[in-house]
């Protein structure tokens, strides 16, 4: 059994493309297509607005938390071709880092496993990911990947810092040889993943087909070590794919089917603990799905629209303009 266990109001003018809660789960961030984003305390069921912050110029696609030990970091993008940075000081939130270097829309940004610093990775509409690293000193680095996605670049969305297997064969004391990893989404029904070479440039290590349309969400599973990688993609097409790959080399990934939907699906979102996914679509509904013991994946809820949202991180439509 699910409940809807608080509803927000947040007196946005126009859609909500995006509400994620921050790591403590006390705050909840939210964008619009009125161009705003909006903090919430959230705490024991509350609901009190900390800050409106102002500074896009078209709808608001995507926000982003980064780790709490690089502070209170909130990053943003949109429509008007930009990314934002806003930081939290002394309580007050400020525009620390604008990123313009894109062409079209950005339609997602992802913080980087803690581990590897203060990292946030962008896709655009113009089909480039742009990768910004925090150097210090209030300065940003800057790579990017040109054409990763002809046409666009809908998600991007970082594999976890833990190498697959570790927990079972990892020697103790050694210290693992982490592989920075993410997974993109894009207007040519593709799922990409990237990998850091030694030089310090980004690779194409796979294409994964099985979508026929756009794909709209991309979501890498958490993980403790074991030695399976799992990532979820949605699409346009309106089907919901979980992806898994048992080999070491992370060659070999190969889909199952999770469910298709009469509508597009925008968003997928993983549990902390990975087995549960959350999935909302052009139904106005929110489903929640579970792997049971035979490997099929059930729906153990739905919400419908109207009794708010069963998980923060999972919104309802991201009318992406292009």
């Amino acid at each position: 059994m699910v409940s809807v266990i608080n509803t927000v109001d947040t007196s946005h003018e126009d859609m909500i493309h995006d509400a994620q809660m921050d790591y403590y789960g006390t705050r909840l961030a939210t964008c619009s297509s009125d161009r705003s984003v909006k903090i919430f305390d959230v705490r024991n069921g509350g609901q009190i607005l900390i800050a409106d912050l102002r500074g896009h110029e078209g709808p608001v696609w995507q926000v982003a938390w980064a780790h709490p030990m690089y502070g209170s970091v909130l990053a943003s993008c949109s429509y008007d071709r930009r990314v934002i940075v806003w930081k939290e000081e002394n309580g007050t939130w400020e525009k620390t880092h604008e990123h313009a270097g894109h062409d079209s829309s950005v339609n997602s940004v992802c913080w980087a496993p803690h581990d590897y610093g203060l990292i946030l990775a962008c896709g655009s509409s113009d089909g480039a990911i742009s990768l910004l690293t925090y150097a210090g000193e209030g300065q940003w680095e800057v790579k990017k990947i040109s054409n990763a996605h002809t046409i666009g670049c809908n998600a991007v969305s970082w594999a976890p810092a833990v190498v697959p297997g570790s927990l079972i064969d990892q020697p103790s004391g050694q210290k693992p040889s982490y592989i920075k990893r993410f997974a993109s989404g894009g207007c040519d029904n593709l799922i990409k993943l990237w990998r850091e070479e030694e030089d310090g440039q980004w690779k194409e290590e796979q294409k994964l087909e099985a979508h026929s349309d756009w794909v709209r969400d991309v979501a890498w599973a958490p993980s403790i070590g074991l030695p399976t990688s799992t990532i979820a993609s949605c699409s346009q097409d309106g089907r919901v794919f979980i992806w898994t790959c048992d080999d070491a080399s992370g060659n070999m990934w190969s889909p199952k089917l999770l469910h298709k939907f009469s509508d597009v699906v925008w968003h997928v979102s993983w549990s902390i603990t990975a087995n549960i996914l959350a999935v909302s679509g052009g139904d106005n509904k929110v489903t929640l799905w579970k792997e049971s013991v035979d490997g099929q994946w059930v729906c153990i809820s739905d919400v419908n629209k109207g009794q708010g949202s069963v998980s923060a991180s999972v919104t309802e439509g991201q009318q992406n303009e292009q």
